[in-house]
């Protein structure tokens, strides 16, 4: 079974480089070969929010293999649908990273891509993501308003381009998510859990856990952290669908798990308040694209609206007449309809209100 690196503390630089250096992530860099960081960033969130990996993640990183005289580093991702992805980095400090190392950043939207053979058939995915030495994959531990939870497998879906992004909701989440993480199969995964939103994506909410852990199997790290947020399997099915496709062990025990500290005033895990769930109670969701479904989560929360109403969202209901609010294009025969692809949260936020 694979080892799963622990570390507690709030200083993410220091502790990434004490992880990779317990674990001895060199040896997993072929000889002369690159290494690409691929980090969360979903959307234009500071990591402080709970949205983003923190800056000092890549710094890490950086650090600890150019030190171990590798010089091909990079920064890849792609943020989701309908954000753009250098406006999301500078957001982030990424920028300031890549400045300060001299490091490139590629955004994956702009990027090459090749058909990769999946459980569940081809699929594009960015060149960059595939052809590094070393893909290491920096996730975030925080809540997903359709996922319930998203961590090592879930952040590999940047390595998309935007089309393929949008063809993971109409086949269902779950099944592509898990089918990615098989074929892909990352070596290495450093998760930020410092403060990341345990109830929704985009953050706002974050919950100070101060801890980051580090491991080889991305589905033992989903599982683990499946564990720490007091999830049942039934609630993060891609995991153990990973699991059957390939991809890695969904196994743990307390005898893998490698502490590298341990404060004295550690704390258990806390849970999520399943904020999402309870106002999302009317809405019926259909194959909805992740920026999309998460504008419709924020307009709900700030206005406090929609409790009374039908909402239909998702590629789903593309041409059906429906009764009550659409959100988005794909809803557009719903008897109200906020347009956008996806349509923004202030402009669903003020149907809502004319609602009333």
């Amino acid at each position: 079974m694979s080892k799963i690196y622990q570390i507690y503390g709030e200083d993410a630089h220091g502790m990434t480089v004490k992880l990779l250096e317990a674990a001895d992530a060199i040896r997993l860099v072929p000889e002369g070969g690159s290494v690409a960081l691929k980090p969360n960033l979903v959307i234009a969130g500071t990591p402080e929010s709970g949205a983003t990996t923190h800056a000092g993640v890549l710094s890490g990183c950086i650090e600890y293999f150019r030190g171990h005289g590798v010089t091909d580093i990079s920064v890849i991702e792609g943020s989701w649908v309908g954000d753009e992805t250098m406006r999301a980095m500078r957001r982030a400090g990424y920028d300031k990273v890549c400045e300060k190392y001299g490091v490139p950043f590629y955004d994956l939207k702009k990027d090459k891509t090749r058909r990769v053979k999946t459980a569940i058939g081809d699929l594009e995915v960015c060149e960059r993501a595939l052809d590094a030495g070393l893909l290491v994959n920096l996730p975030v531990l925080k809540g997903h308003c359709q996922t319930v939870m998203t961590c090592a497998l879930k952040n590999l879906k940047g390595c998309l381009p935007d089309k393929e992004k949008r063809h993971f909701h109409t086949m269902g989440l779950q099944k592509p998510i898990a089918a990615l993480g098989a074929a892909m199969k990352p070596r290495l995964t450093v998760v930020d859990s410092i403060c990341g939103d345990l109830d929704f994506e985009e953050g706002g909410t974050p919950v100070q856990t101060n801890r980051m852990y580090l491991g080889t199997d991305a589905v033992q790290l989903d599982a683990y952290g499946r564990s720490l947020m007091g999830l049942a399997p039934d609630e993060v099915p891609y995991i153990e669908m990973a699991e059957r496709f390939g991809g890695g062990s969904a196994q743990w025990s307390a005898a893998d798990i490698v502490e590298l500290n341990r404060p004295q005033d550690a704390e258990g895990y806390p849970a999520p308040k399943g904020t999402v769930a309870a106002l999302t109670r009317n809405v019926k969701e259909n194959q909805a694209c992740s920026a999309c479904f998460a504008a419709l989560v924020r307009a709900l929360h700030t206005t406090g609206r929609g409790r009374g109403e039908t909402i239909y969202i998702g590629q789903g209901w593309q041409g059906k007449e429906l009764d009550g609010l659409g959100i988005g294009r794909c809803c557009r025969g719903a008897g109200t309809c906020v347009m956008g692809c996806p349509p923004t949260a202030e402009a669903i936020a003020k149907q809502l209100e004319a609602l009333g």
